[in-house]
């Protein structure tokens, strides 16, 4: 499989009129204390020969305010949690997404601004 799980994720989330302007692939033209969910792949594994990865997606929240960082951060998660299993997203079928790391307070080590990271497992077969 040549599936990039960040993709996934990236255009899956787009889809959500709450999320749709604040989700990023990248932080590039991105202004401090603008609001973003930055996606990273961070990991995973061929779960079944030829058939299934497991891809581990790391989401970062950055935003002006703390509350709407963690707000947007428990969204985010509540989103892939419980509404991507089972959905064609591009040339993936999503098959299953479990929690890896649960949203936490993880302030921009540079810019001090707020931010709440977490991470998901997605298990993908191509669709």
């Amino acid at each position: 499989m040549r599936i990039d799980p960040v993709s996934v994720v990236h255009d899956y989330l787009r889809s959500k009129p709450k999320l749709a302007d604040a989700v990023s692939g990248d932080l590039v033209g991105r202004e401090p204390n603008q609001t973003a969910v930055y996606l990273e792949h961070a990991g995973g594994y061929r779960a079944v020969r030829d058939s299934m990865d497991r891809a581990d997606v790391t989401f970062q929240v950055y935003s002006e305010h703390r509350d709407r960082a963690a707000e947007l951060a428990h969204l985010v998660r509540e989103y892939l949690l419980e509404d991507l299993p089972g959905r064609r997203v591009g040339g993936a079928l999503v098959l299953d997404v479990a929690d890896g790391i649960s949203p936490r307070y993880a302030p921009d080590s540079t810019s001090r601004e707020h931010s709440y990271l977490g991470e998901i497992s997605l298990f993908i077969t191509e669709g």
